[in-house]
């Protein structure tokens, strides 16, 4: 598919309505469909592309976090016995190498890309300094935030939140695969006639238990006032319809 046929109509004149963003990809979203790939370059190369596409259509500043689901879930691995701070820990570092992998596939598309680890790992990645990573957007470069907090018990979603209060971003964008293009009333894939939002207050994701995101990502971003739109990154120009505000996805605010 070529570029011109991803990019939602008339974009070019139209303005974005956030100009600092922190996008959330799990690490599930760069694992193959069709095989027991980790980590699928056809996918990191297309979604690397989308976010090039609108960092420098729309001039916007970029930042990404991206979980390691694909290599190792620290939840799951717990429950089967293994301590559960080692085992996020572990999870830390598989966010790690997705960060790599998304950072190798942007600046093949030109584009320059720091990772910044929240665990120190000089030789590959950059210690989470907040004022270095909002230099690194200010410069235009996309800025990857790896390993989590740095902290078990954590999820990368409320890593994603917390990054996003810190360098004074106006969105979350939560990127959904798997077909799940919004927030619903209940799992579409257990209910298939659950209904999806376009919009929802996040008093009412908390009432509902909806789950779309932890409920400490959920509650940072209530208190903190940024919006969070859910919406299927799978899906062919959705980063860029996200950004200019077209009707896609859930937004919860």
């Amino acid at each position: 598919m070529t570029e011109a046929a991803t990019a939602p109509s008339g974009s070019a004149a139209r303005q974005p309505r956030w100009r600092r963003v922190v996008l959330k990809l799990s690490g599930e979203a760069l694992a193959s469909s069709a095989s027991d790939e980790t980590i699928d370059g056809a996918v990191v190369e297309r979604l690397a592309g989308e976010v090039v596409r609108a960092r420098q259509e729309f001039d916007v500043e970029m930042a990404v976090v991206v979980g390691g689901g694909n290599i190792w879930r620290g939840t799951s691995a717990a429950g089967s016995g293994l301590d559960r701070a080692t085992s996020d820990y572990m999870g830390m570092l598989a966010t790690a190498i997705n960060a790599l992998a998304l950072q190798d596939a942007l600046e093949r598309h030109g584009q320059p890309t720091r990772v910044l680890s929240a665990i120190q790992m000089a030789e590959v990645a950059e210690p989470y300094i907040r004022r270095r990573a909002m230099r690194h957007l200010e410069k235009g470069r996309v800025v990857i935030f790896a390993a989590g907090t740095g902290n078990p018990f954590f999820t990368t979603d409320t890593t994603a939140a917390l990054r996003a209060a810190e360098i004074e971003a106006q969105g979350v964008l939560k990127g959904t695969h798997s077909g799940v293009d919004g927030v619903y009333s209940a799992d579409p894939k257990v209910e298939p006639g659950a209904t999806r939002f376009d919009e929802i207050g996040f008093m009412e994701v908390i009432a509902r238990d909806l789950r779309v995101m932890d409920l400490t990502a959920i509650t940072l971003c209530k208190d903190n006032s940024l919006p969070i739109l859910v919406f299927d990154v799978m899906v062919p120009g959705n980063i860029q319809r996200a950004l200019l505000g077209d009707p896609i996805g859930t937004l919860i605010r």
